[in-house]
């Protein structure tokens, strides 16, 4: 008789040693599988951020943006918070979460790139150029995600969430935190901390990852780690929009 359980398909079998329970290799998290769906979500984040920058490149200027930057800024928030509390929903949070994100990014990169021509490229070829450098550092084992590592970096990320969260509540009483988003020697400066600290944590996410395809972890994972590393690839690429536009603006 065939059992309901969903743990009990033909695919899963008893490990003699241990009489612990495993999955087969086509329903468990593979590092393959990780890199592939971090792939599409890729694509449909430049599929709808290209569309977003036609949509609000004119020959007058930036024109409408408003609605892609605020709509896909707040909606990508809600979806990266379902995400993180559902993981299980990760397989369709996470490509919806791309496709808005990818709005918000096309019409906050048209606006850059207006003011700073050029600047999108370079902030593109140095996040993928971090990307690389640091997952080739992982694997090599120049950079180890230890405990005192991974504890460090997570301090550091939500100092710097805890400060910008700050300096948007206080933007709407017309009180701006000084310094930081200026484009003097102590902006440039607190822009790199943030590149490097952004950098860092995709050292984290490449762990997890690791960790997850190690300890066998559910399939629907894979989903969730190409969600993190999206998430953590975006603010890179924000950070280093706003450091180039920081460094370009004193020319």
């Amino acid at each position: 008789m065939r059992s309901g359980n969903p743990a009990l398909k033909e695919s899963t079998f008893l490990d003699l040693g241990t009489g612990a329970l495993s999955r087969g290799d086509n329903e468990v998290m593979s590092l393959n599988g990780t890199v592939n769906k971090t792939g599409a979500l890729l694509l449909l984040c430049v599929l709808t951020a290209t569309f977003a920058w036609h949509q609000v490149s004119t020959p007058d200027g930036i024109v409408g943006a408003a609605p892609y930057v605020w709509g896909g800024a707040i909606g990508g928030l809600v979806l990266a918070l379902i995400t993180t509390f559902k993981k299980t929903w990760s397989p369709v949070t996470a490509p919806l979460y791309a496709l808005v994100e990818g709005f918000f990014l096309g019409a906050i990169s048209a606006m850059f790139n207006h003011r700073y021509e050029g600047i999108v490229l370079q902030a593109v070829m140095l996040t993928i150029g971090t990307l690389f450098a640091l997952l080739f550092a992982y694997r090599t084992g120049l950079i180890k995600a230890t405990e005192n590592f991974k504890l460090g970096v997570a301090a550091a990320t939500g100092g710097i969430a805890l400060l910008y969260l700050v300096s948007f509540g206080l933007s709407f009483f017309g009180i701006r935190v000084p310094y930081i988003h200026e484009s003097g020697l102590i902006g440039i400066g607190f822009s790199l901390f943030v590149v490097v600290i952004a950098a860092l944590n995709l050292v984290l996410d490449f762990d997890f990852i690791e960790t997850g395809v190690e300890q066998r972890a559910p399939k629907y994972m894979e989903w969730y780690g190409a969600f993190g590393l999206m998430v953590t690839l975006v603010w890179l690429y924000i950070e280093f929009l706003r450091l180039l536009a920081k460094l370009q603006s004193r020319n």
